[in-house]
């Protein structure tokens, strides 16, 4: 460099090696120096000793500060999951690791050797490793060391988490890795909004909003309609943001308390009143994403209950382990009569009893009584939709993790569907709560709630007129249900109608119904009596529906503690086909759904010199009888639409060799994880680079551009591991020497831009082309002169990318 340059006052303009030009003005080197114009082009006096700006050098506790109100916005926003899992311990230990961790990659982004390429290599170890360390920890070795299954489940589930929030109704709990979840919201907002937090210019806190927004509409999309404490967080959110950013703005003067408290009301005020005035229904995607099942599609479970007296009178269906003695279990609940059978109601008609969805390992039960733990095994036999459970549910976890995404809950009814089917083999573990019992007295003293349920229809004319003769004037709902109750036990008879028995046709339509009680033999089983009274609760306004599942019965059919013996230090309950039994529910106030068995003694069993007329006998022939066969299942009435695995169930895919094709694929993908994810980071790398490159070739003036040139060089070397220090000819010597090349080439390329950055002579667009060209010429032969190894290092490194380390001392002796 000539002498003048050292005494005359000089205007230069540097690049940084993605071309982004920073323009200072240098003075006499016995004054100043400058500092490495592509890392900050800050210049710092020597007579004066100025420092720079605050918002370009922040103290490292001023950002460490700064981080933490980052983390406290990711956790606020995130709490709108804590009611989704249920648990505030639960979101916890999964919302808040995430969030250290995602801060503290944000944090590492001040050093400039973990920048980036580092950053993105921790985040993808956050997510794929230590996430499912933490979350899947059973799949762990020594709760520690992931395996093959851990990196697996932690690469499906990482997305099949959200689709598991958006399937289950809350509570989730944490089946199915549901936590992988709110690991993932919560380390990338993290991450996105500790980025602007350590930025040194303040005024880019600011940007913070938007990653805080986002945490907040996905988190409020995956919650619940009520939230967690909703107008709390939004205001605490509102007023934090408001004073991060009025600080880091250096508008938040502590000094000035009037002001301060001013905007500290206003935010507040803008939360609370934002909270209030805003409507409080919310878009959940739950809502959306996948309909409640619509049990209006299965055929009528009442209508199979013959079938497995027939079939397994004697067969063990099902075994249950440490239930509470003489307690029932429950297959199916219906409330809706259409003149045929009892079945479920679809969502038009009584949401409620109709809503069964998907829930996970916890169940809301608010409801009051013994509380027990049971195992259920499934045996030979028991094939249907209608999946076994005691009293109200709190959580239901499957021996077989798979078999859980078959399994549907209703908290109304407590009762579940399993369109999977039940088979032999099938065991699950119930945890929950047997309601408590009223006493007669209670009973007699209750009114019938008033509730919506579907109108029956077609019901014959029999059934009121021997409800209001039986029970007409009592004065109570729980009065008047016991009475028809009682009356029906005591005046009918009981017959399963099979080879053997006294006849007794199948069936509890309106025609079947019709001749129970206004036909000339009152006999029948407890499908006839339980459709007979709950019909008949109706016609005097009773809220009622009909329950099918087991009892354990003695040899009268009456309830019995008997069925329940000791195995060791636990219970066991065996149910037959012969336990089987229907029995009516009644909505009492105080009380809930009160059970009522209606069906009389199995032992009164009648004969052919008995009186078998039942009381006040009207004869009403609403329809031809249905031909029956004892005792077919009446899947062909059960409903107008056809049942799941009937002739109208879709076709299953034709083309064999495109699923098999899928399959693979997918075999590839989930257990190749960790080998995707390298090749995606490099291939990420790989094109940060070419594009950073391209855009130093193009961006810019001419001279710009040729600067950018020599930095591509200096780049490289950088990112092979070489230290190169001093000024271009020093540079291009060190780089020559170091790796074994003609320094010649090098030298003339550091001239070169010497020349055009000192000389103040223009430049054309060929020249800075043409430098080019032999820029890229030597890199090749850079990277050419590497070993192996050592050229992958230096592909991959991103030294040099964005701010050029050991580049040209701009302003000395070249």
């Amino acid at each position: 460099m000539s002498t003048d340059m050292n005494t005359a006052d000089a205007d230069f303009t540097g690049t940084t090696g993605l071309g982004v030009t920073s323009t200072v003005t240098s003075t006499s080197t016995e004054t100043g120096t400058w500092a490495d114009a592509t890392h900050s082009a800050i210049w710092i006096s020597r007579d004066t000793g100025k420092p720079p700006l605050p918002s370009a050098r922040r103290p490292h506790a001023a950002q460490a500060a700064s981080l933490l109100v980052a983390a406290v916005l990711t956790l606020l926003a995130a709490s709108n999951l804590i009611d989704v899992y249920g648990s505030a311990l639960l979101w916890a230990a999964a919302a808040i690791p995430a969030t250290l961790i995602g801060s503290l990659i944000a944090f590492a982004g001040l050093i400039p050797a973990l920048r980036l390429w580092w950053q993105i290599l921790f985040m993808a170890l956050a997510q794929l490793v230590v996430g499912p360390v933490l979350i899947l920890n059973d799949t762990t070795i020594a709760h520690v060391i992931p395996t093959v299954r851990t990196l697996r489940q932690g690469w499906t589930r990482m997305l099949g988490s959200f689709k598991y929030l958006l399937a289950v109704d809350p509570p989730t709990g944490t089946g199915d890795g549901s936590l992988l979840a709110v690991w993932t919201i919560c380390l990338w907002a993290a991450l996105l909004t500790g980025i602007v937090a350590v930025a040194r210019d303040g005024r880019l806190t600011m940007l913070a909003v938007i990653p805080v927004a986002a945490d907040l509409a996905v988190c409020a999309l995956l919650g619940s309609q009520t939230g967690f404490q909703r107008i709390a967080v939004g205001t605490v959110t509102a007023i934090v943001l408001v004073v991060w950013i009025g600080a880091r703005w250096n508008l938040l003067e502590l000094g000035r308390w009037l002001s301060t408290a001013i905007i500290m009301l206003l935010a507040a005020s803008l939360a609370v009143g934002g909270c209030l005035m805003v409507g409080q229904h919310r878009t959940i995607l739950r809502d959306h994403y996948e309909p409640p099942l619509s049990p209006y599609e299965y055929s009528s479970p009442l209508s199979g209950m013959r079938s497995y007296i027939k079939n397994h009178k004697d067969d063990v269906l099902l075994t249950v382990t440490d239930l509470p003695a003489g307690s029932t279990v429950r297959l199916a609940v219906m409330d809706r009569f259409d003149g045929n059978v009892w079945n479920l109601s679809d969502t038009a008609m009584a949401a409620d009893s109709s809503s069964y969805r998907r829930v996970g390992t916890s169940i809301r039960n608010t409801a009051q009584g013994k509380r027990f733990t049971a195992a259920f095994t499934v045996d030979d036999g028991l094939d249907d939709y209608w999946l076994p459970l005691a009293g109200a549910a709190s959580s239901v976890t499957f021996s077989k993790a798979s078999d859980a995404d078959s399994f549907y809950y209703n908290t109304d009814t407590m009762s579940s569907i399993y369109p999977a089917r039940t088979r032999a083999g099938l065991s699950y573990t119930e945890t929950g709560v047997i309601p408590d019992t009223p006493t007669d007295k209670e009973i007699a003293k209750a009114a019938a709630s008033r509730i919506s349920q579907p109108k029956a229809e077609d019901v014959p004319d029999s059934v009121d007129k021997l409800a209001t003769a039986i029970a007409g004037g009592q004065a109570g709902g729980g009065e008047a249900a016991q009475a028809l109750a009682d009356k029906l036990k005591e005046t009918g008879w009981f017959s399963h109608g099979l080879s053997g028995d006294y006849p007794s046709n199948a069936g509890h339509g309106n025609y079947r119904i019709d001749q129970l009680l206004a036909g000339s033999a009152m006999v029948g089983d407890s499908e006839q009596y339980a459709s007979a009274m709950a019909l008949m609760a109706r016609s005097l306004g009773l809220p009622s529906r009909v329950v099918l599942g087991f009892v354990p019965k003695n040899d009268e059919g009456d309830i019995s503690d008997s069925r329940t013996r000791k195995h060791g230090g636990r219970t066991v309950t065996e149910f037959t086909g012969n336990d089987v039994t229907a029995w009516v529910e009644i909505r009492l106030d105080g009380y809930g759904w009160v059970a009522f068995y209606p069906t009389p003694k199995e032992t009164k069993v009648p004969d052919e010199n008995q009186n078998l007329t039942p009381p006040n006998p009207k004869t009403l022939v609403r329809q031809p009888p249905v031909p029956l066969t004892d005792p077919l299942r009446d899947d062909n009435q059960a409903t107008s639409k056809s049942s799941i695995g009937g002739s109208m169930a879709d076709e299953p895919p034709r083309n064999a060799s495109w699923q098999r094709a899928v399959r693979i694929i997918r075999a590839v993908a989930i257990y190749g994880s960790p080998l995707w994810v390298l090749l995606i980071v490099v291939a990420l790398l790989l094109a940060i680079k070419a594009v950073a490159l391209t855009r130093s070739r193009r961006h810019g003036s001419a001279s710009q551009r040729v600067a950018a040139g020599w930095q591509a060089v200096t780049a490289l070397a950088l990112q092979s591991g070489l230290d190169i220090r001093g000024t271009r000819s020093e540079q291009a010597q060190a780089i020559a020497t170091q790796m074994g090349l003609d320094s010649g080439v090098l030298g003339t390329l550091g001239r070169q831009a010497d020349y055009v950055s000192f000389s103040g002579r223009p430049v054309d667009a060929g020249q800075a082309e043409q430098y080019w060209r032999d820029v890229l010429k030597e890199r090749g032969i850079m990277l050419k002169s590497m070993p192996l190894l050592r050229r992958w290092r230096a592909r991959l490194s991103l030294a040099g990318v964005f701010h050029a380390r050991g580049g040209t001392r701009k302003g000395r002796d070249s």
